[in-house]
């Protein structure tokens, strides 16, 4: 009897710290006029299952340290098992000592052409493609842990890189989009190959020295945090001088431009007038938020 409640407690505490995510899974098929089908109701249902029940990597995760993210995907065209399709993927981190989470990860895939059929199973193979659906919210899935990790720990995220790029690598068999060079300077392909090049360096140590050494000692010294973070968009400047427009950038200030113009307008007086005038050159297209900064 005490053997068998053993293994039942040790298969319930492998369940509980086998998933990395918490992620909500949308499924929003108004644009196809048929969204009331109850195949986008299964899709949900089962994608949810899929990413948070899949274990992802080999180490353990308590409940407390699961990664709150979310998956939108806007079906735009659905016949038989074929379906057109955008994907938002955002994800967040805790702040220590603190009840805010701050977005990280925050990318709009254009490109997400999948088949699927109700009730097929979805199973995830980290050397070998599976299916363009598998792929993409696989590939999206490291990234989150990925980009998580480079917050924790400088260049933390490498083995997430390193798997991602394989699902990109692998993937680029079939006609899908967004997988190839030619799939242009904003697709999957690009977004990876980047955030992997010595030109963009700066992306990823900025990441961990934002978070750990801005946003995280601001609950003990917030004049302290709030210079480090504007330390950060100095070394983001050194990417733009080198490749201006440069789409990592993009990305960056896709999850943080609400969080920067909240933390410059707040919080203790420093000087912020060179901050400013950083943001409108390296990220124009929030040039609005930028003007709604009070100094």
């Amino acid at each position: 009897m005490r053997k068998i409640l053993i293994l039942v407690t040790f298969f319930f505490s492998t369940v509980v710290f086998a998933q990395e995510l918490n992620c909500t899974v949308n499924v929003i098929a108004q644009l196809t006029g048929n969204d009331n089908n109850v195949v986008f109701q299964t899709l949900e249902k089962q994608l949810t299952e899929f990413i948070n029940n899949t274990k992802w990597t080999e180490k353990n995760f308590g409940p407390e340290e699961r990664i709150n993210c979310s998956m939108v995907i806007n079906v735009t065209n659905y016949e038989n098992d074929n379906f057109s399709a955008t994907l938002q993927v955002s994800s967040s981190r805790p702040i220590f000592n603190s009840t805010y989470s701050s977005p990280v990860y925050n990318y709009n895939d254009k490109d997400f052409n999948f088949q699927y059929l109700e009730f097929q199973n979805l199973v995830f193979n980290p050397l070998q493609f599976e299916s363009n659906l598998i792929s993409v919210l696989s590939f999206h899935v490291y990234m989150i842990l990925a980009m998580d990790a480079d917050t924790f720990a400088l260049n933390g995220g490498d083995e997430y890189f390193a798997q991602a790029q394989t699902i990109a690598n692998y993937s680029q068999q079939l006609n899908g989009q967004g997988w190839k060079l030619e799939d242009g300077l904003q697709s999957r392909f690009a977004l990876i190959d980047n955030l992997l090049s010595p030109a963009f360096k700066e992306i990823r140590s900025t990441m961990y020295n934002y978070h750990i050494e801005g946003l995280d000692v601001m609950s003990d010294d917030a004049k302290k945090g709030k210079t480090k973070i504007i330390e950060q968009l100095s070394e983001l400047q050194k990417i733009n001088r080198r490749r201006p427009n440069a789409f990592l950038l993009r990305v960056f200030f896709d999850a943080k431009s609400d969080e920067l113009m909240d933390i410059l307008s707040g919080g203790p007086s420093v000087s912020i007038t060179d901050a400013v005038d950083i943001l409108n050159r390296i990220a124009p297209n929030h040039s609005q938020k930028w003007r709604n900064i009070k100094f």
